[in-house]
């Protein structure tokens, strides 16, 4: 198996009314990766996600699958498939079921279709509970039963939408590295939507973070983590200390002042109008403080690790 496209939008706006849900987006989806769309609830991700599919109809711009321009085809016509956050299970069918009803509807004939069924079953790991009901599984193996699904009709593009949130935690790092596995196996191009930060950098090839129905900034995981472009990346994409002050050079390189504190940041750049500075708390050590400058207000113990909030010259930290 693999027939998996490229995706690629070109200044693509999605508006209800005067609203714009999506605007001016434009990005691509190499073939045979899984790329996630990750940002605050509102930020038009789902959206995106929708005008892939064909659920929405974009207000103007350029959908292509592959070498197809796909602006406006509906769903049926894309040759893709989604699995939703609610997975939409038909409760009375049993596993197989559920898995044969694309192929029977495609007008593929009950053997067919249910070799199909048995064989992306078997990709996700559920051979044995085809005769069971969804309400016979746990919520991990309905979430499989939803993938086999959306996998068995070989789909150019496959689609996921916080597939995870209904999972708790343990589970849900399970299920993401079944979902990274399976793609990567297959070799099929995913888009995936998120809000979790940890789960986007886990399973990806490459970020789109959106806000306010813009793209923010988009790379790799490593890029948006070590080299955030806006202060609402570095906030928004793991845990940073803001620290309000000032840049500088020196001989020694870029100095940040905060408050009265110096701090040599050697040979980099920084932006002519930064006016922020985010520290990651793994890349901080504690260190004896004779002169007293730090003081620690609070600790909390996370079990992986301390937490600590300090009272410093330039604020809480």
């Amino acid at each position: 198996m693999s027939r998996a496209a490229s995706v690629t939008f070109t200044d693509v706006s999605k508006y209800y009314g005067k609203v714009g849900a999506v605007r001016g987006v434009s990005f691509e989806v190499a073939a045979g990766t899984l790329v996630t769309l990750l940002g605050p609830s509102g930020c038009g991700k789902t959206t995106t996600l929708r005008l892939v599919a064909g659920l929405e109809l974009a207000t103007s711009g350029a959908i292509r699958i592959g070498d197809e321009d796909v602006t406006r085809l509906g769903a049926a016509e894309r040759d893709v498939s989604m699995v939703f956050q609610s997975y939409a299970l038909f409760p009375h069918l049993s596993v197989l079921d559920n898995v044969m009803y694309g192929p029977l509807a495609s007008g593929a004939k009950r053997r067919d279709a249910e070799a199909m069924a048995r064989e992306k079953l078997g990709l996700v790991g559920l051979s044995g509970f085809e005769g069971r009901l969804p309400s016979e599984l746990s919520g991990g193996q309905q979430q499989r039963v939803a993938v086999a699904r959306a996998i068995v009709l070989e789909p150019r593009v496959l689609l996921f939408d916080e597939p995870l949130s209904n999972l708790d935690a343990k589970l849900r790092r399970k299920v993401r590295d079944d979902i990274r596995d399976l793609q990567q196996r297959l070799g099929l191009t995913v888009l995936y939507v998120t809000h979790d930060q940890e789960e986007a950098l886990a399973v990806s090839d490459r970020v789109i973070v959106m806000d306010n129905a813009v793209i923010a900034q988009e790379g790799t995981p490593e890029d948006l983590y070590e080299r955030p472009k806006s202060r609402f990346l570095a906030d928004f994409i793991g845990e940073a200390n803001l620290i309000e002050g000032a840049f500088g050079q020196t001989e020694a390189g870029t100095v940040f002042m905060a408050g009265d504190v110096p701090l040599q940041l050697g040979r980099i750049a920084s932006p002519p109008d930064a006016t922020a500075l985010a520290l990651r708390p793994d890349r901080l050590t504690l260190l004896p403080n004779p002169a007293g400058r730090l003081t620690i207000q609070r600790r909390a113990y996370l079990g992986h690790s301390w937490e600590y909030t300090l009272d410093a010259p330039w604020g809480s930290s």
